[in-house]
């Protein structure tokens, strides 16, 4: 008995003792930053940029780039990564190639080795020789040519121009205090606009004087095919078109161009900005763009923006919307959403604020000046109080953690967007904004709105167009300013919580209630018809394409229960060939029947029926009034 046991245990030691062996364990290799924090103070030289724009068949911009004022030693050139108005690290250093470096002085110019940050893939470290006076640097910017490559930024008849995706600045300083003087060549022929004062001399352009924040602020918008109208004696509209026809824009349509400067102003008081540029292009060469500027914007929409303007309000909020930025996001600033140059991170803490109270006054704006009727407005609001009532991401994932979106996505698409959320801090920050001013007009009796916020806290210095930075506890003091509440509380609560309604009370306050019908608004028809589907989000919870495939499905809805999943394609509708007619006729036939209604689903090579027991019939979002008389929506989108 004690031989045996003693065998069995020597047998147990012998099987364990591999398992008990030591793994190599390494140690990681010491990453030592070198790459100089940004100090206030001057950069002793100045960059002079000479782009040519010309290569419009190829999509390729030529940089030459000159910085004086350099040094003999190590020296960081960085490439910028973190963009204002994108709130992310989206700087598309992949598309820079070609770079070569070389140092000039008395003995010529020298090729300098660069290599590339290991960590920081936007930043190159030189080193400098002695004697060197200036670097000349030559690099291209390789413009997207296909849509799955990104946003195209230059055809055979107009260009984007973006100072940041064609430029290197040194290390090491505040972007505002490096000097910069730049030129482009264009196409014979052609016009450019910005926001940045220039002179023509035939095809070049040579722009005024500035910093690099400044310019990197200042983009450009150029074509063959091009209109300006003055909107005020400050405030431009440049069109530029793939055709000429494009161009022809009615009296009335200019007008209401105008009366939304006039409105904004009146709202706001101080112009932050001493020209404005409104950059509209309408294109199918290159990419849509919205994007905001101290003294521009980059606004572009598909053709149609003039030609097409009674068939509903298209794409008209962004004009409204971006122009605001001018005073919310670019001149009131997130304090922790501020940097002093473009590799230091963005924190969006604040875009509930910065794009939140932007989405509600593009809306309020686009009212006021006529350039989308009231009507329309309602409509607008509907679709967007849906959206976030049918929303069950915002039973796991709070209003403030949204703001998190651009950093982690970079508006990739996704997959189930109702419940992993996108972006609702622009949405649902206009809802907490519309309930903020229900609670202005009750608390103070009718004699106070959000427009007194907005006055006191945008309207600041007329002219300057520096950043004026806030936190929470400026916004809720302004608020407490105007008519004293508990700012915090509401704001934190609205911020923070979960599994909760979506917060439609401030549109009840303000006298009007979603419901929910068979009839789709002009609106909601204008949207399906931009995006080219079918959208049935209220009622089986999908949207569809033309040819059947599954855009998007609702969590949790029918759709979804029935084990529908993006990029599915229904083939067949109730034992009929698909087409959205046939989806929509089979959806109020099921109203009056007790039978499911049945898809014929292609989903991956499996071709299967699948059952959705929903008896509901069509349902589209619109707004009603509630009780009698002007309520403080009505006032809000009058004219002042």
């Amino acid at each position: 008995m004690i031989r045996r046991a003693a065998f069995t245990a020597m047998l147990l030691a012998s099987c364990v003792t591999p398992a008990l062996a030591e793994n190599s364990k390494p140690q990681p290799v010491p990453y030592v930053d070198t790459i100089p924090a940004a100090r206030d103070i001057p950069f002793p030289g100045r960059i002079e940029l000479e782009i040519d724009a010309t290569d419009t068949k190829r999509g390729i911009f030529t940089t030459r780039e000159r910085i004086t004022g350099v040094a003999a030693g190590p020296m960081v050139l960085l490439f910028p990564k973190w963009l204002p108005g994108n709130h992310s690290p989206t700087g598309q250093i992949d598309k820079l190639a070609g770079l070569h470096i070389r140092a000039g002085g008395p003995n010529g110019n020298r090729e300098i080795a660069w290599t590339r940050d290991p960590v920081d893939v936007t930043a190159f470290h030189i080193d400098v020789p002695a004697g060197a006076k200036a670097l000349d640097i030559d690099l291209q910017f390789l413009s997207a040519t296909a849509a799955d490559q990104g946003n195209i930024v230059m055809g055979p008849d107009i260009l984007r121009l973006q100072w940041n995706s064609m430029s290197l600045y040194p290390a090491g300083y505040f972007t505002r205090q490096i000097p910069v003087r730049a030129s482009v060549t264009y196409p014979a022929g052609w016009t450019a606009s910005s926001g940045l004062p220039s002179k023509a001399a035939g095809s070049v352009y040579s722009y005024e004087p500035t910093n690099y924040e400044v310019l990197v602020d200042s983009p450009v918008l150029a074509g063959r095919y091009f209109k300006r109208w003055a909107l005020s004696p400050r405030v431009n509209l440049d069109v530029y078109a793939d055709k000429p026809e494009e161009l022809a824009a009615t009296p009335d349509q200019i007008d209401a161009h105008k009366n939304l400067v006039t409105q904004a102003v009146k709202l706001f008081g101080a112009q932050h900005y001493d020209t404005y540029t409104f950059l509209l292009s309408f294109s199918e060469q290159i990419g849509g763009q919205g994007l905001e500027h101290h003294r521009s914007s980059e606004d572009g929409v598909k053709p149609g923006y003039f030609t097409k303007w009674k068939e509903g309000p298209g794409s008209r909020n962004l004009l409204p919307h971006e122009y605001t930025h001018s005073w919310d996001g670019k001149f009131r600033r997130g304090a922790d959403l501020w940097t002093p140059d473009f590799r230091t991170p963005m924190r969006d803490s604040l875009l509930w604020v910065y794009e939140g109270q932007t989405q509600f006054w593009g809306y309020v704006l686009q009212a006021r000046s006529g350039m989308v009727s009231k009507q329309d407005t309602l409509d607008g609001y509907a679709a967007i109080l849906a959206q976030l009532d049918n929303r069950p991401g915002r039973n796991w994932k709070p209003l403030l953690d949204t703001t998190n979106d651009p950093t982690m996505s970079q508006r990739r698409p996704r997959g189930w967007v109702s419940y992993q959320r996108s972006e609702d801090y622009y949405n649902e920050g206009l809802l907490v904004w519309m309930e903020v001013d229900s609670i202005l007009r009750t608390q103070s009796g009718g004699t106070k709105s959000i427009d007194d916020f907005a006055a006191k806290f945008f309207g600041l210095t007329d002219g300057d167009y520096g950043e004026v930075t806030y936190t929470l506890d400026d916004v809720v003091a302004t608020l407490n300013a105007v008519q004293p509440y508990d700012w915090a509380g509401l704001l934190k609560q609205r911020l923070t919580e979960t599994g909760a309604p979506a917060p439609l009370k401030g549109f009840e306050a303000n006298g009007y209630k979603l419901v929910y019908d068979e009839t789709p608004t002009l609106a909601f028809k204008n949207a399906e018809a931009a995006r080219k589907n079918t959208d049935l989000s209220y009622s089986l919870g999908l949207t569809i394409n033309k040819d059947g495939g599954l855009t998007g499905v609702s969590w949790d809805g029918p759709a979804f229960k029935a084990g529908l999943t993006p990029g599915d394609t229904i083939v067949a509708v109730d034992g009929t060939a698909f087409s959205n007619e046939a989806m929509k006729a089979a959806l109020t036939a099921a109203k009056t029947r007790k039978e499911p209604i049945v898809l014929l689903v292609k989903a991956n090579d499996m071709i299967a029926p699948v059952s959705i027991d929903y008896h509901g019939g069509l349902r589209y979002p619109h707004l009603v009034k509630i009780g009698a008389g002007e309520g403080g929506l009505d006032r809000l989108l009058m004219p002042r």
